[in-house]
């Protein structure tokens, strides 16, 4: 009688060595300081950095959501990684923390070790754009639960501020200033609105060269969110940040009153914002209200800072030293919620 092995239920013990092997390299590349361990043990080890007084953790997990169905569908793994770590580490940057480390989880049906390999080279891009590192994860192959060629990915951030700096939008008073951080197109968010209105209502292909977009319709959906340690980092330094809004789900609508204290309203010029090709494309497509695109999509505008009126042009100026064209666009005002002035 022919022995049954694990590799007969669907799942190769081999590959998976093999896409540990593969990974190795990448991840020795976000190494910082703090990191204890290497890959391979039971639990990843970081040290909490000295120097902090009252230190307090800050953390965040995410997943992709269903950008990865794209990805899956171009055949192309190698920026989703950054997606997932920049929808952990910039909500986590937002309050004010010095990001320290990541821990991804991948569930596949089939481990096939380059794409792992893709997948977790994206994560380890992200760690080092992000200043933190990768010191430990899960690939977990489940025949029964995927298809041979999909896979889900999900990630955990934890970073460390001083109790006494971070950053929660209490101290906002009436007239503070908002200013706007350009975002890298779509980011991760709003994809089953996008997949449901141009891949099966108006029928494109992925890879349909669009005019107004200037590339692939795939390419163009799988640019990598952008990650804001850096901007909000110089923010910070700057002085007189008081609150910080990563727009993600939910859009405008849903995460700038996250940042914003009872009482207060953010008042926002959308004149302001440089609305990116994308975002036109889809709402020409779809005929969709503004209404409705604010409260889906970034619009052009990924993170969102609220700083005191005396502080604005230095803040504007250490932004545009870390390389972000940020604008001004608005200012805090009584009441509640986002008002959009059209």
């Amino acid at each position: 009688m022919k022995e049954f092995t694990y590799k007969d239920s669907g799942v190769d013990i081999e590959a998976g060595y093999e896409s540990v092997d593969r990974i190795k390299k990448h991840v020795a590349r976000t190494t910082v300081p703090g990191v204890l361990s290497g890959l391979g043990g039971f639990g990843g080890m970081f040290e909490l950095p000295k120097g902090y007084e009252a230190p307090v953790l800050i953390s965040g997990t995410d997943g992709v959501g269903t950008k990865l169905l794209i990805a899956q569908k171009m055949k192309k793994h190698d920026t989703i990684g950054v997606d997932c770590v920049a929808m952990c580490v910039n909500d986590i940057a937002c309050q004010g923390a010095k990001p320290l480390y990541f821990l991804d989880y991948i569930a596949c049906g089939k481990n096939n070790p380059e794409v792992i390999e893709e997948i977790v080279k994206g994560v380890c891009d992200g760690c080092v754009e992000g200043e933190m590192a990768l010191i430990g994860g899960e690939t977990a192959e489940m025949p029964d639960m995927y298809n041979e060629d999909e896979y889900d990915l999900a990630g955990f951030a934890v970073g460390v501020a001083e109790k006494a700096n971070i950053v929660d939008g209490s101290n906002i008073v009436e007239g503070d200033v908002i200013i706007g951080v350009p975002s890298s197109g779509v980011h991760s968010n709003g994809f089953s609105l996008v997949r449901k209105l141009l891949l099966d209502h108006k029928k494109y292909d992925l890879h349909d060269e669009i005019k107004e977009l200037g590339d692939k319709l795939g390419n163009v959906l799988l640019t990598p969110t952008k990650i804001y340690v850096k901007a909000i980092k110089a923010a910070l330094e700057a002085g007189g940040v008081k609150g910080v809004a990563h727009i993600t789900g939910g859009g405008f609508y849903e995460n700038v009153p996250r940042a914003l204290p009872k009482g207060l309203k953010a008042v926002i010029d959308t004149n302001s914002i440089k609305k990116l090709p994308i975002f036109e494309f889809i709402q020409k497509e779809g005929n969709i209200s503004d209404k409705e695109m604010y409260s889906t999509f970034n619009m052009g505008i990924g993170l969102m800072i609220i700083a005191s009126k005396d502080r604005k042009d230095s803040v504007l100026k250490a932004l545009a030293k870390a390389g972000e064209k940020a604008v001004e666009l608005g200012v805090v005002e009584k009441g509640e919620g986002v008002d959009l002035n059209k």
